[in-house]
């Protein structure tokens, strides 16, 4: 068991799963590739590996809108013979070749054509594994998780085999004694014989997924217990309007409205977003109602990911307080573009987006907002124990929240760029509170390099006005780095990219997470918030985990030393 204590400073590197190139991989990163990457991290004095979201995702390639609270993402099981124990070298080479696995190794993540080749590996598996006699260890161990995991997943798998039956996971297009468990389970029991068979099959199959995955990510939360190196999971804030939580417990959520958030002056990907915010499109909760049951839903989910990771990040913790959101689902936002609050109201009869269940705009819905999210997070901290949460509290931020966050002891989040002192200067890294997670960007930034190549192009405008603030921002991120006399306007060098890495590492927060693309000096972007199409969530690294120290020794052996001279190394 790690000691994950605040006193003791760690360095950490956060990397989405699916953009890791692992040894054996079939296109995405998995179980092995982060095994490798929690190897590698050990290997280099890190403490802490980040990811996002494993949860399932159905065919969404983003990991934030989530089929199921409970599953797992089945995509990150690695599936070559030597991690799945029910398929052998032949199956594996003959339905590999029926794919071009070099084409899906190549550039960025092809999420349909990789989910259909682990679809059939794994069912490939799963016949195998089904051929075994039922006194086997292996049958004996399957029986046992799908007795321990009951609770969720007889309803989940029974949910899957719909999808199946229905190919879609539009669940509102289904008919209508699919729509809800009760009507589901009497809809089967009239299947005749063959039908029913084949029903049962699919819902055996997809709990078999489930137990290959579980007993994958146990197995690698073993692992990095062994290396030493502390994993954080992730825990989003919402889960899809068609997941199978929706569907089997509609009266736990408000669906209604949409949850998402407000304008951001960061966040300008589209004309929509700029004027409205982000529709994210999931159901908000029914808190009154999930208490009755003193939040049984959100306890599973949390006790369920303590299992696999050693410190959680809360996804959107502002939201526990008051959400915003829509009284549209996204797929109609492009009728409001460029329209006004009158003229919304008009297509909406009535509502518009707002937080909920109060706004912050009198004093007795700030205390009512801080009172929710503060007995909400309690709940959280009472199920998985102190110092295991990390509230992402990013946005447009109450001013009752990280008072709340430093009473519960939940680190919140440190990005040096929009800490201010003054207005012209940053927040020291030193004057950070310990219980903090300092980073210079999430999944959902710029890299580093691409904000400073932005700068350094500002920065030769002819408009002194753009020159002038340009340079300025620039030093000011130098002067976090304790470089405040460094000749500035200049590009991006291995000197700046070092000075970047070392500024966050010498901070006072209890963990310094630099994206993966940060600490190497690269400019791969993984997501834009607001923004549709396929390039989001697809980018991979252009390097296998395996060829890191070669490809980025100098960079490596920078980083490395600064992590020592901080006292953030783990022991070598």
């Amino acid at each position: 068991m790690l000691d994950l204590n605040p006193e003791k400073k760690l360095a950490g590197v956060l990397a989405p799963l699916f953009a890791l190139r692992g040894s054996g991989d079939l296109g995405i990163g998995d179980t092995a590739a982060l095994k490798e990457m929690i190897t590698w991290a050990a290997a280099h004095g890190f403490g802490l590996v980040q990811i996002l979201p494993v949860n399932e995702t159905g065919n969404d390639s983003s990991p934030y809108n989530l089929l199921s609270a409970m599953a797992l993402e089945p995509s990150t099981i690695a599936t070559t013979p030597s991690d799945l124990p029910d398929l052998d070298e032949d199956t594996f080479a003959t339905l590999s070749a029926q794919h071009d696995v070099n084409k899906l190794k190549t550039g960025p993540v092809q999420y349909g054509a990789i989910k259909q080749l682990k679809r059939e590996l794994l069912f490939a598996a799963f016949q195998k594994f089904r051929a075994r006699r039922s006194d086997s260890a292996r049958a004996k161990a399957f029986r046992a998780f799908e007795k321990e995991h009951a609770d969720w997943l007889e309803s989940y798998s029974l949910y899957r085999a719909l999808i199946s039956w229905n190919e879609t996971e539009i669940s509102t297009t289904w008919p209508e004694e699919h729509r809800n468990p009760v009507s589901a389970r009497t809809w089967v029991d009239t299947l005749e014989d063959a039908d029913q068979a084949k029903f049962a099959e699919w819902k055996k199959f997809h709990a078999y997924v489930q137990w290959v995955a579980y007993d994958q990510w146990l197995e690698l939360r073993k692992f990095a217990d062994k290396a030493g190196v502390a994993l954080v999971g992730d825990l989003p804030v919402g889960v899809s309007v068609y997941s199978a939580d929706v569907w089997y417990e509609p009266g736990i959520f408000d669906l209604v409205r949409s949850s998402g958030a407000p304008p951001e002056k960061v966040f300008k990907s589209d004309p929509f977003t700029e004027q409205w915010g982000q529709n994210w499109g999931f159901p908000l909760y029914a808190w009154e109602r999930m208490s009755r049951d003193d939040f049984a839903w959100w306890r599973r989910r949390l006790r369920l990911l303590m299992r696999l990771f050693h410190l959680i990040r809360v996804d959107h913790a502002l939201g526990f307080f008051r959400i915003y959101s829509f009284p549209w689902r996204p797929e109609d936002n492009e009728k409001f573009i460029g329209l006004t609050p009158e003229q919304a109201v008009e297509i909406t009869k009535g509502p518009l987006p707002g937080f909920i269940e109060r706004d912050d705009s009198t004093e007795e819905n700030r205390q009512v907002n801080q009172l929710h999210g503060e007995a909400i997070l309690k709940v959280f901290v009472e199920e998985v124990g102190p110092h295991r949460l990390i509230a992402e509290d990013l946005g447009e931020v109450a001013p009752y929240v990280r008072p709340t966050l430093a009473r519960l002891e939940i680190p919140g989040f440190k990005i040096p760029q929009w800490e201010r002192v003054e207005w012209d200067r940053l927040t020291p890294g030193p004057d950070y509170q310990r219980l903090s997670l300092a980073t210079f960007a999430t999944h959902d930034h710029p890299p580093v390099k691409t904000v400073w190549d932005d700068l350094y192009k500002e920065a030769q405008s002819e408009d002194a006005g753009i020159r002038d603030h340009a340079i300025h921002v620039m030093w000011e991120f130098m002067n976090f780095c304790g470089q405040p006399e460094i000749k500035l306007p200049q590009p991006y060098t291995e000197e700046i990219h070092q000075l970047f890495v070392r500024g966050l590492f010498a901070s006072n927060s209890w963990l310094a997470v630099h994206m993966v693309t940060d600490l190497l000096g690269t400019d791969e972007r993984f997501n834009v918030p607001g923004s549709s199409g396929d390039q989001n969530w697809t980018e991979r690294l252009p390097i296998p985990i395996s060829g890191w120290d070669s490809a980025w020794k100098p960079v490596l052996e920078g980083v490395q030393q600064a992590m020592i001279d901080t006292g953030r190394c783990i022991k070598l």
